[in-house]
């Protein structure tokens, strides 16, 4: 559990600076090694107890030129990769899926965060939350 406001404002300057996951110093040595695991595979790890205190208390923050555009603005495919990409799962795991190649993901990707004004995959995933394609 997150114990102060400045360990909130922490982790998401950390997000916001590209960081891919989050352990916490009390964690057990095991789930230092699957964060390690994790992040080497590209895939973002938080820490099973904060995950969703961290998620639901961030959407709650009034965050200064946040607008959203809609999701309409995406293509059916850029949907289906953002819905991946917001779950956690690497250009190589969402190329299998799709049947598309990992270039063909990131070119995806790219796309999605150019159109939506978007600059990083972090906030790819806070729009997918804020707007219900996964929830926290």
């Amino acid at each position: 559990m997150i114990r102060s406001i400045e360990d909130e404002e922490y982790f998401f300057n950390m997000l916001d600076a590209g960081a891919v996951g989050y352990v916490p110093k009390r964690a057990a040595p095991d789930e230092l090694l699957t964060a390690i695991r994790a992040a080497s595979r590209g895939e973002i790890y938080l820490y099973p107890s904060m995950a969703k205190l961290l998620v639901k208390g961030y959407l709650n923050q009034e965050h200064p030129g946040d607008n959203p555009k809609p999701l309409d603005e995406l293509t059916d495919r850029e949907q289906e990769v953002l819905r991946f990409v917001a779950e956690g799962a690497t250009n190589d795991e969402i190329a299998n899926a799709l049947v598309i190649s990992p270039s063909t993901v990131a070119r995806h990707r790219e796309n999605m965060m150019q159109k939506l004004g978007l600059h990083s995959r972090s906030e790819l995933v806070r729009y997918a939350i804020r707007k219900g394609i996964i929830k926290p």
